[in-house]
């Protein structure tokens, strides 16, 4: 197990260095001059100059690289062109958002996926099954940003049991923090719980076709009996890999939803400092956002060792 880790550790880091170099660079040659853009079109040479030499735009694109991944690893993220603050604080007041955001929308679409794809699974062909899989089929089709609009027409505007938008903040209490995000957290549920209650469903459909589900049987556990005991834990593994990828996705993928309801999250931010040309914001953003999906599936794969000891040794 040591061996395993070690080998995807160093896989992890080789990941982290080439995705750097590919996000500066990608972003540094989008259009548009940052000091250009701050100071406006009638600005003069030689205050787009000294703009340009405060902001360390003048230095070549090589050296500004190694300054950006130096601070990084120091855990100095920069200061914001356009705020003039640390880029670490903006981040951290919008991670305080849009991780509890992450993490309540994944809690939910486990609640609802797993009992949802086991259930169907258990009734293969039933009415509930077909009932089931059409369900998470309109859910899987409706784009989430129209279902947030909807929640917002119904929820706020008709009912007024939950805000239009906006942020309670932390300080006013759990409670009403968790209301403010309810309805996003909703939003960006529902497509990944149907997706991941019909990957539930099909992976324990493939196990309890397995021969040692079919010995199982044959000594006498019923279906739901080998069901629980010996094929849930069997299907988890493809389980795994898809709630790795929606909490990364739900981290990095809610630009639109927080845009929906004007939380001041990443997606946002990212979408702010793109607007304003915000270059050390954009790219401190993005690869704090690609080290979180790497290392969500460094973890996935090491519960993947966990659950099945044979991966160990490939």
């Amino acid at each position: 197990m040591l061996r395993f880790t070690l080998t995807r550790l160093l896989s992890l880091c080789l990941s982290l260095a080439v995705a750097s170099v590919v996000i500066f660079a990608a972003i540094e040659v989008l259009p548009g001059d940052p000091a250009s853009i701050m100071l406006g079109v009638n600005a003069q040479p030689d205050t787009l100059a000294a703009l340009r030499a405060e902001l360390g735009l003048d230095q070549p694109m090589a050296a500004r690289y190694l300054d950006w991944i130096g601070g990084l690893l120091q855990g100095d993220f920069g200061i914001s062109y356009t705020y003039r603050t640390p880029v670490v604080e903006m981040i951290g007041d919008r991670l305080a958002v849009s991780l509890p955001l992450a993490l309540f929308s994944l809690a939910l679409t486990v609640v609802i996926a797993f009992p949802v794809g086991i259930w169907a699974a258990a009734r293969r062909g039933s009415v509930a099954d077909v009932a089931i899989m059409g369900l998470t089929q309109l859910g899987v089709a409706i784009p989430n940003f129209w279902f947030a609009m909807l929640m917002v027409l119904v929820f706020a505007i008709n009912l007024q049991w939950f805000s239009a938008g906006g942020f309670a903040g932390w300080d006013a209490g759990l409670f009403p923090a968790l209301k403010s995000l309810t309805l996003p957290a909703i939003a960006l549920a529902l497509p990944q719980a149907s997706i991941l209650a019909r990957v539930m469903r099909s992976a324990l459909l493939d196990t309890l076709s397995e021969d040692f589900i079919r010995t199982a049987r044959a000594k006498g556990l019923s279906r739901r009996e080998a069901l629980w005991r010996h094929a849930l834990r069997n299907a988890l593994i493809p389980v795994l890999t898809i709630i790795g990828m929606q909490f990364s996705f739900l981290l990095a993928g809610g630009i639109i939803i927080e845009n929906v309801f004007y939380l001041p999250g990443l997606g946002r931010l990212i979408f702010q400092a793109i607007s304003a040309r915000d270059l050390i914001v954009v790219e401190s953003v993005v690869m704090l956002l690609v080290f979180a999906v790497i290392v969500v599936n460094f973890l996935v794969e090491l519960a993947y060792a966990a659950v099945d000891p044979r991966l160990r040794a490939r």
